[in-house]
């Protein structure tokens, strides 16, 4: 008798755990739907508004930031993808948002190297730079994740693939250091560059750096960890909900890219007037890259 009480007992303890279980999942689940659906209805009409107006440039014979535009895409392209999985579909949605990252990631990586070059390397980069380079660059960083994904990852197995792909998440945090040092050096050394010139400039930098490292890294982390207890269970939705904020915090990327706006952006952050452009000296020309 007293063992069936013991049981008794012991099965309320496991369906009370399971429901609080569940209420917390329900909750958590909730939470990240309506913070997703926020993401969506705020990113989606601002991305297409932001890449409207870069287009405007082009128009205006300004050069065109083509790897910023690409990045936008690649954002719109992931809030689409959103909306399909919020709605339940799954499936190959699901992986084509997969592909959007690495790509994100990598022409994130082709921003902060076109500005590195402009300044450190400017008689490379002025004779380099060219349409069908800048296109072919842009075809090999749309390409890559769907072949590793779609060709790759059927040949080696889950295992290996998830190895790699954290690894190419990995290479681009030291190339962002390494080009906003590199950078910084130069400028320091340069004296036909503006100061506005150079706080867009660094501040393109480090912006780019501050989006992978807090809302990129810590979901590669989390991925790369070999102790996946239960405990962690909560890190990784947080993690992939900082993924989610990616393709807001890309816009901010306009208030560098326009000079009109940025003046008045950094004095505003900075709480000073900012120095006028010297006319005795010439300033190198990288508007709009």
């Amino acid at each position: 008798m007293e063992d069936d009480r013991n049981t008794t007992f012991t099965y309320e303890n496991y369906d009370k755990k399971n429901s609080t279980e569940d209420q917390y999942n329900m909750k958590v689940e909730f939470i990240m739907h309506v913070t997703t659906c926020t993401i969506i209805s705020i990113g989606l009409p601002l991305t297409l508004v932001t890449i409207f107006a870069l287009y405007s440039l082009v128009r205006k014979d300004h050069v065109a930031p083509i790897y910023v535009i690409n990045l936008l895409i690649t954002d719109l392209f992931q809030l689409c993808c959103l909306i399909v999985l919020e709605s339940g579909s799954l499936g190959i949605v699901l992986l084509i948002y997969h592909c959007l990252l690495p790509t994100s990631v990598g022409f994130m990586v082709c921003v902060s190297l076109e500005r590195y070059l402009v300044i450190a390397h400017p008689l490379w980069y002025r004779f380099r730079r060219t349409i069908k380079i800048s296109v072919a660059v842009c075809v090999v960083v749309w390409v890559i994740p769907p072949v590793f994904f779609f060709v790759v990852l059927p040949l080696v197995g889950s295992s290996v693939a998830l190895i790699i792909f954290s690894f190419f998440f990995i290479i681009p945090f030291p190339l962002f250091i390494f080009f906003l040092v590199g950078t910084l050096r130069a400028l320091s050394a340069s004296v036909s560059v503006s100061s506005d010139e150079k706080r867009r400039i660094v501040g393109i930098l480090v912006l780019v750096l501050l989006i992978y490292t807090f809302l990129f890294l810590p979901a590669i982390i989390f991925f790369l960890s070999a102790a996946r207890v239960a405990q962690s269970k909560d890190l990784g939705v947080l993690s992939f909900m900082f993924v989610k904020l990616s393709p807001l915090a890309d816009l901010s990327l306009y208030i560098f890219i326009r000079k009109d706006i940025v003046g008045k952006f950094l004095s505003a952050v900075c709480c000073c007037k900012m120095e006028s452009n010297g006319n005795d000296e010439p300033a190198v020309n990288v508007d709009d890259i």
